[in-house]
């Protein structure tokens, strides 16, 4: 006898209510992308790609004269996507949102608007107290892009541009090895017969790790160096193959600087500030004509010669060696670096216009709220309330007490 379902009689199959999630209405956005000049910047936020995308999910987007020179991008490649050109910056801090690929200026904040979103890099050794307490008292919504985290927990457009450094270093060593740019003229990978350069790569992390691709795959010897056995191991990991790699130890370091034609300065900063680890008695001994590149110059440099140069004038010479000490190299290559960094707002805008704006994608992503450090007239960046003395608000809990 088969073992059939028993159903009784007294079951009734009534319909049930089904409970649908209310979607926020979507929210058109005017976007507006100002011209950056300040900090060296050629880059641009969004693409004229990126742009026709917005434009055609039903979005305005002015974009100031000239913006996306830099890049390569000209107006009329904006105005072919849809972009309105702007020749005044003041009509265009009229958007809503603001995005920039520089740091907001000491000049620029007099053009916000009240209850603006604004979205750029943050560069706190130039941010004062003053510009804060103006962005506050217009209830600004500033969100930091280099402090957006995606869905994996990474930081997508510094890890973009730590790439671009990376590889930017070791092709910029290999010009400046050249008779051409003062260099001792060593081709970087060398020959049949003659051995390739000697790069030492000082920090483990995505800088260094993309620099020891760059460097290894245009045959040069590698040695890296970094003070977390993890970093190296990851690193060798990665790029898959073994390499020479060592503990930051000074008479380790001090005698594989005498050996090298290139560094690569790629240390990650402690408390803001990047250690020093070459001093400047290491520099003395080290080959003439060789090239220093110190990528983390952003933050101080980690090496005692270090000082900030220019792209215009990117060199000088140091004991007869060539630094390099350019901050913001991504700008040097700006087309490439601003499609990186258009890969990751454009779908962010895209979110928000779904969301119902940005309190809705603040309030959904948590990856988002990572980057905002103004909401609303309150501060939300912990570090920057203790280091301007303003009154810290959690923005988790002001969120909380809104819904």
């Amino acid at each position: 006898m088969s073992n059939r379902p028993y159903i009784s009689p007294s079951i009734s199959y009534v319909p049930l209510e089904e409970t649908l999630e209310i979607l926020p209405k979507k929210k058109d956005l005017f976007i507006g992308i100002p011209k950056d000049s300040a900090f060296q910047e050629n880059r641009v936020p969004l693409t004229p790609e990126a742009v026709s995308v917005l434009v055609n999910s039903g979005h305005n987007v002015a974009v100031e004269h000239n913006a996306g020179e830099g890049s390569y991008y000209f107006d009329t490649d904006y105005s072919e996507a849809g972009a309105r050109i702007v020749y005044d910056k003041a009509e265009v801090y009229k958007a809503n949102t603001i995005i920039k690929s520089a740091p907001i200026a000491e000049e620029e904040v007099a053009w916000l608007q009240p209850n603006q979103v604004i979205i750029s890099p943050i560069h706190m050794p130039l941010l004062k107290r003053e510009m804060l307490e103006q962005l506050v008292a217009k209830k600004i919504i500033a969100i930091a892009f280099d402090s957006i985290k995606d869905d994996s927990g990474t930081y997508p457009i510094v890890r973009s541009m730590s790439e671009i450094a990376g590889s930017s270093a070791i092709l910029t060593a290999a010009k400046y090895l050249n008779n051409v740019h003062e260099g001792k003229g060593i081709l970087l990978g060398g020959i049949s017969g003659v051995p390739p350069a000697s790069v030492l790569i000082l920090g483990a992390g995505v800088v260094g790790e993309f620099a020891a691709r760059t460097a290894l795959g245009l045959g040069a010897s590698v040695m890296i160096f970094d003070n977390s056995i993890y970093r190296l191991m990851r690193l060798q990991n990665n790029i898959g193959r073994r390499c020479a790699t060592s503990v930051i130890e000074p008479v380790t370091l001090a005698e594989e600087l005498t050996n090298a034609d290139v560094v690569v300065g790629a240390l990650k900063p402690v408390n803001g500030i990047t250690p020093v680890v070459v001093t400047e008695e290491m520099v003395s001994n080290m080959k003439a004509g060789s090239v220093i590149v110190d990528v983390s110059i952003d933050r101080g440099g980690c090496i005692e010669t270090s000082r900030v140069t220019t792209h215009q004038n990117p060199i000088y010479k140091e004991y007869d060696v060539i630094h390099y000490c350019v901050p913001n190299m991504p700008s040097g290559v700006s087309r490439t670096a601003s499609r990186a960094i258009s890969n990751v707002l454009m779908p962010i805008m895209q979110q928000c216009a779904d969301m119902g704006g940005f309190e809705g994608l603040i309030q959904a992503k948590a990856g988002i709220r990572n980057g905002v450090y103004l909401y609303k007239g309150c501060v939300t960046n912990a570090p920057i309330a203790r280091r301007y003395n303003f009154k810290y608000t959690d923005l988790d809990l002001l969120l909380a007490t809104q819904s």
